[in-house]
């Protein structure tokens, strides 16, 4: 009995296997969230980073609570159709302040804009390398 629990417990930690979005397939994510107007994008390549939660953080930000959601949305939406990918997790469209997208291996953050300047992540992780994606 004390076997089975173990192997449950292993399964309920490991990551689904999942192809990767690679890293060329960053721009369809970055796309999706032009599309929608969102603001201040940028890419955290986290890959170099001891103990990283995943490889790479795209993060940015909007005006409002409706286009955060919209942008989340179309980034769902996009992935699905252009990468054939589902999100392994999401969370935040209940008061879309702050909308988690998590592709394992790249995770998206879609803040609303005072949120975004609260949390600081690019702070967070400052080791990492940034690319910006802004015109």
């Amino acid at each position: 009995m004390q076997k089975n629990l173990i192997i449950k417990a292993v399964k309920a930690t490991k990551k689904p296997s999942s192809k990767q979005i690679y890293p060329a397939n960053v721009e369809v994510i970055v796309e999706s969230i032009r599309d929608k107007k969102g603001e201040n994008i940028v890419t955290l390549d986290l890959r170099n980073i001891q103990d990283a939660v995943t490889d790479f953080f795209i993060i940015t930000d909007a005006e409002s609570t409706t286009q955060v959601k919209a942008i989340a949305e179309n980034i769902i939406r996009h992935v699905h159709e252009q990468l054939l990918e589902k999100p392994w997790h999401q969370e935040g469209f209940t008061n879309a302040e702050w909308i988690l997208i998590d592709y394992v291996n790249v995770v998206i953050h879609v803040f609303l804009k005072p949120v975004r300047h609260f949390y600081q992540l690019e702070e967070l992780w400052s080791d990492a390398t940034v690319e910006e994606h802004n015109d």
